[in-house]
């Protein structure tokens, strides 16, 4: 079965609410509660979900234009290195 990963707040000190889990009465279960640092909240990465949901996936489906879309992806981003590669980096203040 696929773990529950909850984010809760607590509401009142040493206890902790948690309800509408997917497991049966009598089902032993393994709870692990840990405080949420700042470190954790870093980057976010998107899941697969999330990239088809706002399009991002699919986006090219049905263009004739673009013929093989593996090829289109892989051209367009050589052409972004050559063009990052060529412009010249910004000078670093303490470096004069």
């Amino acid at each position: 079965m696929t773990p529950v990963h909850l984010h809760k707040v607590i509401e009142k000190d040493g206890e902790l609410l948690i309800g509408g889990l997917p497991y049966e009465k009598g089902q032993r279960v393994e709870l692990i509660v840990r405080p949420e640092g700042k470190a954790k909240r870093g980057k976010r990465y998107p899941k697969v979900r999330d990239l088809i949901e706002c399009g991002f996936i699919g986006m090219w489906e049905g263009r004739e234009d673009i013929g093989d879309s593996a090829v289109f992806a892989r051209q367009l981003r050589e052409r972004s290195l050559c063009r990052s590669r060529s412009r010249p980096r910004p000078r670093s203040r303490n470096n004069g």
